[in-house]
């Protein structure tokens, strides 16, 4: 596990940059407890996720792949996400649906895509030589 733990903090990071970004949007107070309220629900998402694709993909798991893990990370978080705020009474208005499937994919997903170019361009430059 120790090995996936870079991606899993990474994750955890980008969904709590998520949360404050929305919340500096909407020119929300950026104290500690406002800022778990905004985060936990798409935090429970993501944990969702991982434990998901860890389970369905037990021996080829892999927590930088873009597909399969970015994608159901992805959607995990954003779906549970959305669930768990709409089951508390926060708000799940369209325009903010739209929003957090953007960012949340291009943030989950495109993180591993980036590292992945990044870990081939070395492996290409390496022998080459």
């Amino acid at each position: 596990m120790k090995k996936y733990t870079p991606a899993l903090v990474l994750d955890v990071v980008l969904v709590v940059v998520f949360a404050v970004l929305g919340r500096s949007s909407h020119n929300e107070v950026l104290d500690l407890v406002g800022l778990a309220g905004t985060a936990w629900p798409f935090l429970g998402g993501l944990t969702v996720g991982w434990f998901l694709t860890a389970g369905l993909y037990r021996d080829k798991f892999d927590a930088f792949a873009a597909v399969p893990t970015g994608l159901l990370v992805w959607v995990s978080t954003l779906v549970a996400g959305m669930l768990l705020r709409a089951i508390t009474g926060q708000g799940t208005a369209t325009p903010f649906i739209i929003v957090a499937t953007i960012f949340l994919g291009v943030f989950l997903v495109g993180w591993r895509l980036v590292a992945r170019a990044v870990q081939r361009r070395k492996v290409h430059v390496g022998s080459s030589r």
